[in-house]
């Protein structure tokens, strides 16, 4: 088996993992507020500290600034997100995270973990070791090769 038949095994298998595993709502743990994916891939992007342009965002993410501000205009109003203006340019506006922002950001994973465990409690112990090695090698490369894109920047 060549290396490019194993990224064509790794890119099949990984997706079938990720969506038997990955939580379907990210919920404020205080409201018990439900936000969508979208939402939660916003707040995800922003800080409470660092301010962040709504056309810097909106071009990250690859979606119009219009797009964006209507998403934002949501966040703002569940009070999740504040919206400020620039100080050296009073037309420009950044959004930063409120409190309640940083309380979900926090609190949401993207893996759930009963649906591993659910997963995991269909292999025998030893598939279970053999599957979760095989993960850590992965995770081990993975970290080893972000720790190489850095040093070359």
């Amino acid at each position: 088996m060549t290396v490019r038949d194993d990224v064509k095994r790794l890119m099949d298998l990984y997706p079938r993992i990720f969506f038997a595993c990955h939580t379907r709502h990210v919920k404020d743990p205080r409201t018990r507020q439900v936000l969508s994916a979208h939402q939660a891939s916003i707040l995800d992007h922003l800080d409470d500290v660092e301010p962040t342009g709504v056309g810097e965002l909106a071009a990250h993410m690859g979606v119009t600034a219009s797009t964006t501000s209507l998403a934002l205009d949501r966040l703002v109003r569940q009070g999740y997100v504040a919206r400020v203006r620039d100080p050296a340019d009073r037309r420009r506006v950044h959004v930063v995270l409120t409190e309640a922002g940083v309380r979900i950001k926090q609190a949401s994973t993207v893996l759930d973990p009963r649906r591993i465990e659910a997963l995991l409690r269909r292999l025998t112990p030893g598939d279970r070791r053999r599957g979760l090695e095989g993960l850590a090698l992965l995770a081990r490369a993975a970290s080893e090769g972000r720790r190489t894109v850095r040093d070359e920047r």
